[in-house]
């Protein structure tokens, strides 16, 4: 199984040489450096607005999708092949990568609060506000999150995750005895959470893969938050992802 099949996008691939040429040494840096590689200065959405930036092929409950479409607590958000999109409901951001069906979940129909997001298949980059409880699954995997930035990738086959920071309890669905809880500060652990391994053995490491600071960044500015880290310069110089 290739995890790394897709080939990044020429704008990812600026958003790595900026960092890598140390543009992120500052906020003020961070921030123009974002802005030029993704398009846009990345600030909290206004109101009524749900999509940051859309390429390609997203339907929106099944509906094609604009800039202007809004997406609710609830929604199915499906991206084409080499498709895109980076939104915001309520207090939560997510950066939905291409072949992607990704479902949130409310407790409540008319509420903007995401209480879940269930990945039938594909790539999804989320975060989430401190202290509110959300539960995530894929075919093979159920996750309870506490205030986290997380990164998921689903297959049939089995569920990369990784917590970015913040805690969560990770399980296999086929296993109950595949069980671990992740504290994580700066993508600590990530894991993969497979099927049809022996009793206890459906959890395993995994490196760190497809996703950067730089996008958490990103999808954290949409609802007016930073991650729970800093950019110093002598710490990192290069890119923390396998594919480059």
């Amino acid at each position: 199984m290739n995890w790394n099949k897709n080939i990044e996008d020429p704008r990812r691939r600026l958003l790595v040489k900026a960092l890598a040429a140390g543009f992120f040494s500052s906020a003020i840096g961070s921030r123009e450096a974002i802005a030029q590689a993704l398009g846009g200065r990345p600030a909290p959405l206004p109101a009524g607005k749900s999509i940051y930036r859309i390429e390609g092929q997203v339907l929106v409950d099944g509906q094609p999708a604009t800039p202007d479409t809004q997406i609710a607590a609830n929604s199915t958000i499906q991206t084409g092949k080499d498709s895109e999109v980076v939104y915001a409901v309520g207090e939560t951001a997510h950066l939905q990568r291409s072949e992607s069906q990704v479902t949130l979940e409310t407790k409540q129909a008319d509420s903007m609060v995401v209480s879940g997001l269930r990945v039938l298949t594909g790539k999804i980059l989320s975060v989430f506000p401190s202290g509110r409880p959300v539960r995530m699954a894929t075919k093979n995997a159920s996750i309870g999150i506490r205030g986290t930035g997380i990164y998921m990738e689903s297959d049939p086959e089995q569920t990369y995750f990784c917590t970015c920071y913040g805690t969560a309890d990770i399980a296999s669905m086929d296993d109950p005895t595949s069980r671990e809880t992740v504290v994580s500060r700066h993508h600590d652990r990530p894991l993969y959470i497979l099927s049809g391994q022996q009793a206890g053995q459906n959890i395993r490491l995994a490196p760190f893969i497809d996703h950067t600071d730089q996008e958490l960044m990103l999808i954290e500015a949409l609802v007016g938050r930073t991650p729970p880290f800093v950019f110093p310069r002598d710490d990192y110089r290069q890119p923390r992802r396998r594919t480059y």
